[in-house]
């Protein structure tokens, strides 16, 4: 797994400034994961802990530039409250895909 990690604070106020030293990162990973003939960008939200929806405008940036590169975020180790938001939101599937049952 990588080492890309969310940080624990994730607010409007330093939503910005998270993205603009995170986003260099997940770039380098990307492209590190797919010159090991790799898909998948692992981002843990392990330590995230006081956040508010910005966290999801975050990650739909993620997400977005993992696409654009050719990779798939995948989004480890996220709070409840989170995935509920991300329910709330219509967005969950973006980051936890449900598994086509019997298919």
């Amino acid at each position: 797994m990588s080492g890309l990690k969310l940080p624990s604070r994730l607010r409007m106020d330093g939503a910005r400034a998270a993205w603009a030293q995170m986003s260099p990162a997940l770039r380098a990973e990307a492209a590190q994961v797919l010159a090991a003939a790799g898909r998948e960008v692992r981002l843990s939200a392990a330590g995230l802990t006081d956040f508010d929806s910005s966290a999801l405008s975050l990650l739909l940036s993620a997400a977005r530039q993992c696409t654009e590169q050719g990779a798939t975020l995948k989004l480890d180790d996220a709070p409840e409250k989170l995935r509920e938001l991300a329910r709330v939101y219509g967005v969950s599937e973006l980051f936890w895909p449900v598994s086509v049952q019997g298919a």
